[in-house]
């Protein structure tokens, strides 16, 4: 009887590379869910903004950077939708590596966006609320701890990951 090959990885999976890339797949389409319903809850937010009879009231500033953050949810969602549109075109071509990599590398730009869309939403808030000082101050604060979070953290976890051989590592 012949030996079975082993599908083991360095991650200790038991699964072949293109069972690797289905999971791969599967994962960032759960990070896309999440990512659109916050796009989704902000762009509503603004959509109905201008139908506030308050919304006359608001001066140039406010009006352009109320502007901004519409379309910065419109091309939010269209990154968030665009894995989508790529997987219909490459189906069934066997290039889900090619699926997987060019979505990671959309996903990061739709997380970019979210925290855009979260600092100038935020950032009109204030202004409208508190004052311009106030507006920038919140819009200011939140764009240095989103790049924090968003980017520093990530980096930081990865590099100490690299730094130190003996943890487990997990290959995508």
């Amino acid at each position: 009887m012949p030996e079975l090959e082993d599908h083991r990885d360095s991650s200790g999976r038991n699964e072949t590379r293109e069972e690797r890339m289905d999971r791969n797949w599967g994962e960032l389409l759960q990070e896309l869910r999440v990512l659109q319903t916050g796009v989704q809850i902000l762009a509503g937010f603004l959509l109905t903004l201008p139908f506030q009879d308050r919304f006359k009231t608001l001066d140039d500033y406010q009006v352009t950077l109320y502007l901004a953050n519409v379309v910065v949810a419109a091309l939010t969602t269209a990154f968030i939708l665009l894995p989508v549109s790529v997987h219909r075109r490459l189906f069934r071509k066997r290039l889900k590596e090619t699926l997987v990599n060019s979505a990671d590398a959309i996903t990061k730009i739709a997380l970019g966006g979210v925290g855009l869309l979260s600092v100038g939403t935020a950032s009109l808030v204030f202004d409208v609320t508190a004052g311009r000082e106030a507006g920038l101050t919140a819009g200011g604060v939140l764009l240095a701890l989103l790049l924090v979070l968003l980017v520093y953290v990530p980096l930081h976890l990865n590099r100490t990951a690299e730094d130190n051989p003996s943890a487990s590592r997990n290959e995508e």
